[in-house]
């Protein structure tokens, strides 16, 4: 049997995890969310492209609402592959970046204040 430490770093080593060894402080060493997200959408661009075209498609179509978590089901369904790293902790960040760029969709979402940074 594998102790905690070693465990973590045999699973470190398996793709889309993100595995916090501890620190000499005890605490674990890792990013924030925010720098995960940073990270993710710099390494994946086309993914925040994709939820811009999505998010155009259901305005079109007549939709006044639209969540983000939805966005991320469709884009799952629409990648047969998987998209490795695609967290959901990711949506309220996708969601003000998709405001940001589109100050006329400020009404499509809505934004609660975030707990986690």
């Amino acid at each position: 049997m594998l102790t905690p430490i070693a465990e973590a770093q045999r699973q470190e080593l398996l793709p889309g995890l993100d595995i916090a060894l501890p620190t000499p402080t005890g605490r674990p060493a890792t990013a924030t969310i925010e720098d995960q997200f940073h990270a993710f959408d710099e390494q994946h661009p086309w993914i925040y492209e994709t939820l811009e075209r999505l998010v155009e498609e259901r305005l079109a179509a007549g939709a006044t609402r639209i969540g983000v978590k939805a966005l991320f089901e469709a884009l799952r369904w629409q990648i047969p592959d998987r998209v490795p790293g695609l967290n959901n902790n990711f949506t309220s960040l996708y969601a003000r970046k998709l405001i940001d760029r589109n100050s006329g969709w400020v009404h499509v979402f809505e934004l609660r204040r975030r707990r986690a940074r």
